[in-house]
């Protein structure tokens, strides 16, 4: 069983600890809850202690035998700060030691992951910053805090991931263990889900894509260290925690904003499911069936096609990011999906190309993938069927050794 240290800071948003402790718990996994002292005036010990089915300290002193301040960090499988203030982010920083949970992350040589919570004026102070920076050089994951209402009537960059997403990066953390954050320090764009062109007002030419791999993708990324920015083409899920998340709706929509976000990136992996085509002309109001039994002619025209233009992007500027693409296929009478997947590879000129069987049914609006992963050097990797954030880190495994 693993065994997890749930620090929780002083902020307001620690009830929502409760939840991600919950789920920590529901999952299998064994926790110990360190509040500060601070903390428990939000969310009192009992709570925790009910919740998690173990004692609850804030200080060195309780079960001093039992020497807490060194076993805890020393048995841990993984320590998680949240909501982590910008008093707990500073004494971090420091190295200082002067209650429960900063001895137990001093004595970690586990993962770390902090979820921070505060005012934005806070969050953007130069001095948080540092802090934030200087826990990242460490190997410590410092996810970005989502955006939204804050404390009072206020609204901005602060608020603590919703606890079901600071769940799964945990998990992400979990299962890679101790390898070290690879992606630390790099600027990653992915896309996910599928762009709607529309023909009317309520009538539109879309796809199935859920934009879940593209999701696993820019979670499993901000668990290794990197800041990314999802542009979600029309997804329902909620936003993954420490990733900035940029919504479009057509395919013109989603170049621009893939184009713009890649500009300074290290790496872009095109995970949405883009239309290929659009109506040749849109109509203001609903287009109504008549008496006869006739229907209307949709003429279409083509999309731009962003994969290709990333690529020659890239060329005409000399250098630029890793470039990942994927393709949804079937087979047909021209090819296998392999050899189909190898084509397009080669007309498309991407890094790597991830290749999907989608015939009956399979990955789209699915928890599960499985894919084989082309490369520009004639190598390929194989990811049998299980969870999209598996294919995810193999993907981001792929990636890690091209990045300049």
């Amino acid at each position: 069983m693993t065994e997890v240290v749930l620090g929780v800071a002083g902020g307001i948003a620690a009830y929502k600890a409760c939840e991600l402790l919950r789920r920590l718990k529901e999952s299998g996994h064994a926790v110990t809850v360190v509040p500060t002292e601070s903390a428990l005036e939000f969310v009192g010990a009992p709570t925790w202690a009910a919740l998690s089915g173990r004692p609850v300290a804030s200080d060195v002193w309780t079960s001093v035998h039992e020497v807490p301040h060194v076993a805890l960090g020393r048995r841990a499988d993984l320590v998680v700060v949240a909501p982590a203030t910008a008093d707990v982010l500073a004494r971090a920083a420091h190295g200082l030691a002067n209650d429960l949970l900063t001895n137990t992350l001093l004595t970690a040589r586990c993962p770390i992951l902090f979820a921070p919570a505060m005012h934005t004026e806070m969050w953007e102070h130069p001095a948080t910053r540092a802090n934030v920076a200087t826990l990242r050089s460490r190997g410590v994951v410092v996810l970005e805090p989502a955006v939204g209402r804050l404390t009072g009537a206020d609204t901005g960059k602060g608020r603590l991931p919703e606890p079901a997403e600071i769940f799964e990066a945990a998990v992400a953390l979990l299962r890679r263990g101790a390898a070290a954050p690879d992606l630390a320090g790099r600027r990653l764009v992915v896309s996910a889900g599928g762009t709607r062109e529309y023909l009317d007002p309520v009538r539109f030419i879309g796809n199935r894509s859920s934009g879940r791999q593209g999701y696993a993708l820019a979670r499993t990324a901000a668990a290794r260290g990197a800041k990314v920015t999802l542009i979600a083409a029309n997804t329902a899920l909620p936003d993954p925690a420490g990733v900035d998340v940029v919504r479009v709706v057509s395919t013109r929509d989603l170049q621009e904003a893939v184009f713009e976000a890649s500009a300074d990136a290290d790496a872009v992996v095109m995970a949405a499911a883009p239309a290929d085509f659009r109506p040749a002309s849109y109509v203001d109001n609903k287009i109504k069936k008549t008496d006869d039994t006739s229907a209307p002619t949709v003429s279409l025209v083509q999309n731009p096609d962003i994969l290709a233009g990333l690529v020659r992007r890239r060329s005409e500027a000399g250098g630029g990011p890793v470039i990942v693409g994927f393709a949804a296929e079937t087979g047909d009478h021209t090819g296998s999906v392999l050899e189909l997947g190898r084509a397009k590879l080669a007309r498309k000129g991407c890094d790597l190309l991830v290749v999907n069987d989608v015939s009956d049914g399979k990955a789209f609006e699915s928890t599960e993938n499985a894919a084989v992963v082309l490369a520009d050097d004639g190598t390929s990797t194989e990811v049998p069927h299980g969870p999209k954030e598996v294919l995810a880190d193999t993907i981001w495994d792929l990636v890690a050794p091209r990045l300049r």
